[in-house]
């Protein structure tokens, strides 16, 4: 499994940006798929999770209502569309993916066996 992820990049507070995730290497379409981010001097943090068909979504509290998880199975991508977006959302954000046979979505990084190199979003005030 390969994750490409891409979209980062640097905005001034309450832009918006859209984190792409390309996969590779298996079926995209079985996996639950996520979103972390990590702040400079911090720990990696959940962002967002969907489920492999797209019905279900968790979004961490701090981004609720500003970003929007999605995915296109057909493409093999998922996304993070982010908007009105804070100074405290600058990190490097990473796709990660789970491959277990499972019906609940993860929030938690180590449940994810496959992740992406990380895109950098950087929000100036």
């Amino acid at each position: 499994v390969q994750l490409q992820a891409s979209g980062g990049g640097s905005v001034q507070a309450g832009g918006s940006l859209r984190l792409s995730c390309a996969a590779s290497g298996r079926t995209f379409s079985n996996w639950d798929m996520a979103w972390f981010r990590q702040a400079p001097g911090k720990d990696r943090e959940f962002v967002a999770a969907i489920n492999w068909s797209g019905t279900v979504t968790y979004y961490a509290d701090s981004v609720k209502g500003r970003f929007t998880i999605s995915r296109d199975n057909a493409e093999s991508t998922q996304y993070l569309e982010m908007n009105r977006l804070k100074p405290e959302d600058t990190a490097v954000y990473y796709c990660a993916a789970d491959s277990r046979d499972t019906t609940v979505v993860a929030t938690t990084s180590g449940k994810y066996d496959s992740w992406g190199q990380g895109t950098l979003v950087t929000v100036s005030s």
